[in-house]
């Protein structure tokens, strides 16, 4: 009999950016490949790969009862419907929903991604505080059933799941990056250098002090040019605004492009890349800037700190701070040596941590025990 694997996620584009290889490779190794996510255009193309899409309409910022209720439901008719080998959880939904309703099956073996704790364990105030309570609640019931393996992207929120149950748990340090695609490349420009951000355009990404971090260089040094490439998430609280989108552009500091699918030319043509977020899983800019042999600038946070070998790949700089972001990248603007050294340190960094086939085959090592 065919061995299935089921994955849960939010939405199927996050699928196919951070999780397509470890299902292709299912296919190779002879599982039929299952998907529970929400469908944006995705679908028809995920099925021309042989994945089996089961629309699954999650809402990433949705408290109404009724709604979550009826999730609930429509997950647990899928799992059980289903009876997977291999059940996936990806993303803080499908992770907490999927966990607790799998409490009622006889479920297989459970595999729970936690890639970053997520905005609610960033913000503050009496309500953050009271939804953060209750989300640790859901993690402590999701998690603690038989069959259940965690897989975690950083140290520290290892640490946090390790407080909340007792289960085994992996690190792997991020989804993974193709080599193939994204390579090393000197830098083509040292004379009007060049620093790329690519994120969704959060205010948590540290959008608003990239921006401030531009305003302060280019005072000085006018001939540096600043890009931002990404969109808005209108689903997440702390997404910016067309208006805030506006404004920036007509500042004129940086250059706001869109979504763009050609990240690694982005990178290959940049000559720093920054992630001034204020918390992150492990982000996978990062390790596709390092693939492609790019100095970085991030914050000295969960995630981003992990994602790189501090001042030997790329600098760390305070969290929401835009004067030390600007130090930092100041630094490397000035000094080609070093930020050529670092993106040859970057490079092998990615090839010794963020290969895809290393992420892939530390994944089936889980998913088969090994």
């Amino acid at each position: 009999m065919t061995k299935k694997i089921l994955f849960v996620i939010n939405v199927d584009w996050f699928f196919i950016s951070h999780r397509l290889p470890i299902a292709i490779e299912a296919m190779k190794k002879g599982y039929e490949v299952n998907l529970a996510c929400s469908i944006t255009d995705k679908k028809e193309y995920l099925e021309s790969l042989g994945i089996i899409v089961h629309p699954l309409k999650l809402s990433r910022s949705g408290t109404s009862i009724l709604s979550e209720i009826s999730i609930f439901i429509k997950i647990y008719k899928l799992l059980k419907d289903l009876s997977s080998d291999i059940t996936h959880f990806v993303t803080i939904k499908p992770v907490l929903y999927g966990g607790i309703v799998s409490r009622f099956l006889n479920l297989n073996k459970k595999v729970f991604s936690i890639s970053g704790l997520g905005f609610i364990f960033i913000n503050q105030g009496l309500k953050a505080s009271l939804v953060r309570s209750v989300v640790k609640l859901m993690y402590k019931v999701a998690l603690k059933g038989k069959n259940s393996h965690v897989i975690v992207q950083n140290p520290d929120d290892k640490k946090i799941v390790n407080s909340l149950v007792k289960q085994p748990i992996s690190l792997i340090r991020g989804s993974g990056v193709d080599l193939n695609k994204y390579k090393y490349k000197g830098e083509n420009n040292t004379e009007d250098i060049k620093i790329s951000m690519a994120c969704r355009l959060l205010k948590d990404k540290g959008v608003f002090e990239y921006i401030e971090a531009a305003k302060i260089i280019k005072q000085k040094l006018p001939n540096v040019n600043f890009e931002l490439f990404g969109d808005i998430d209108i689903h997440n609280p702390a997404s910016l605004t067309p208006t805030d989108i506006e404004n920036i552009k007509s500042d004129g500091f940086v250059k706001v492009y869109g979504f763009i699918n050609n990240i690694s030319e982005v990178f290959s043509e940049s000559n720093i890349v920054v992630l001034p977020s204020y918390r992150e899983g492990l982000p996978k800019v990062l390790i596709e800037a390092a693939a492609c042999g790019r100095a970085v600038v991030t914050t000295d946070v969960t995630g981003c700190r992990d994602a790189i070998e501090p001042n030997k790949t790329g600098l760390l700089c305070k969290v929401k701070d835009a004067k030390s972001l600007a130090e930092n990248i100041e630094k490397l603007i000035k000094d080609k040596e070093l930020r050529n050294s670092m993106g040859k340190e970057g490079r092998l960094l990615a090839q010794k941590e963020f290969d895809i086939n290393i992420v892939v085959k530390k994944h089936f090592e889980i998913y088969e025990g090994k």
